[in-house]
């Protein structure tokens, strides 16, 4: 269960859009929240909500991400994460970024200031009070500014089945690519009715919690706004479901029948 909520939360702030001018489906105050079950238990929740703010005398897009395991589960094993994406409006690049979580009593409380033009970020350790600065690739995205980022960037009307589009994330002190596999369309039932939606395929690494490289799925709604309405993972022992709970702020009407 370890890193769960984390990469829960990593996964559904997964979005994709047509790209036809920046910022088309998501505003201030857009709220999204996500019930999360692992095997057939509700185990936690996660959360995502977007904010307008200045930082450093610049406008700037705050989307703060939660995640808190159910009462239950927390006798168990306990989860409180949050985190925090600071990125410019019009570019979508990140200026900040906080990594503050606990899951299970594994802690982190990270800090990167990203200097986009000198493509450095500096990475403060809270919690071993350490301070180190490393190099960045171009155009570099954090954990939450990715999908943000892919949200108004990524036009579905060309995308063919099985292609894949990517982009370089910093995370855990180093660059790495990320890539997202376009799977088609699909129509699925949620609490709200049915709802017509893109799939996205993200290409993770296999390792401890992933049962291989293409274990994640998700479902995002077809209209204007594509938020995530369902996440699928197949872990090492057991199987991940996250399906959407509650939302408000939405730029456009939420689109069911």
């Amino acid at each position: 269960m370890k890193y769960l909520i984390s990469l829960l939360l990593i996964f559904c702030s997964l979005n994709s859009v047509l790209a036809q001018e920046e910022n088309s489906c998501f505003q201030h105050d857009e709220y999204l929240e996500f019930k999360v079950k692992y095997l057939s238990f509700n185990t936690s929740t996660a959360s995502l909500k977007v904010q307008k703010e200045q930082l450093n005398n610049k406008e700037v897009f705050h989307v703060i991400g939660k995640g808190e395991s159910s009462r239950f589960l927390s006798f168990f094993f306990k989860i409180k994460d949050r985190y925090e994406s600071y990125f410019d409006t019009s570019t979508n690049l990140p200026y900040k970024f906080i990594r503050n979580i606990n899951e299970g009593g594994y802690t982190k409380n990270v800090e990167i200031n990203f200097d986009q033009p000198n493509r450095k970020a500096t990475v403060i350790d809270h919690k071993r009070n350490k301070t180190k600065v490393f190099d960045t690739k171009p155009n570099v995205q954090d954990m939450i500014s990715s999908f943000y980022y892919l949200r108004n960037h990524i036009d579905t009307s060309t995308l063919k089945e099985g292609e894949a589009k990517e982009i370089t994330m910093f995370f855990d002190n180093e660059n790495f690519p990320f890539k997202l596999k376009f799977l088609g369309r699909e129509t699925i039932k949620t609490k709200y009715g049915k709802v017509n939606c893109v799939l996205f395929r993200p290409l993770v690494m296999a390792d401890r919690v992933f049962e291989e490289e293409e274990s994640l799925t998700v479902w995002i709604s077809d209209d204007s706004n594509k938020i995530p309405v369902k996440i699928s993972a197949s872990l090492v022992v057991g199987s991940l479901t996250a399906e959407l709970s509650k939302y408000s702020g939405l730029k456009y009407p939420f689109t069911t029948y």
